[in-house]
């Protein structure tokens, strides 16, 4: 058997029907979409979740299509493997981070997580820090300062 002989088997595709070819096809005239009204017509029909009219059930429930959090902090995040490349014993601050090209958005704070390793000792200036990230940061003979709203 080679590849251009390979087919589905016997049973496994069914044939297209083809409507609208004449009244001997069973299937000719309105071509199985009965007679008049919004669904025979060509690019007629209502969505899946149109009620009517009535107001849908999507707009009903709207926290059933999800939830925003108006109080989620959302950081700049900056990994150890990134600190690693600043001169050592330097201290490092946000403002700092956005000069070196480490973080984009210079008003969002700065988190500091632990991936990577940090074999300098640097003082860290950031708004939140992870518990692996802050021993990393010690282990490596540095102090990892938290600011407060700044």
């Amino acid at each position: 058997m080679k590849l251009h002989e390979l087919g589905h088997p016997e049973g496994a595709r069914k044939a297209r029907r083809r409507v609208g070819r004449g009244l001997g096809s069973g299937m000719g005239k309105t071509a199985g979409r009965g007679t008049k009204g919004q669904k025979s017509r060509t690019g007629g029909g209502v969505p899946p979740y149109f009620e009517g009219g009535q107001l849908p059930l999507v707009r009903k429930l709207p926290y059933r299509r999800g939830f925003h959090n108006p109080f989620r902090v959302e950081y700049e995040v900056v990994n150890l493997d990134q600190l690693d490349h600043l001169e050592e014993g330097v201290d490092v601050t946000p403002a700092d981070l956005r000069a070196a090209g480490v973080i984009r958005k210079s008003k969002a704070p700065v988190k500091v997580l632990a991936r990577g390793a940090l074999t300098k000792r640097l003082t860290i200036h950031a708004h939140a820090f992870s518990a692996s990230a802050r021993a990393a940061i010690v282990a490596a003979g540095g102090s990892a300062v938290e600011m407060r709203g700044d």
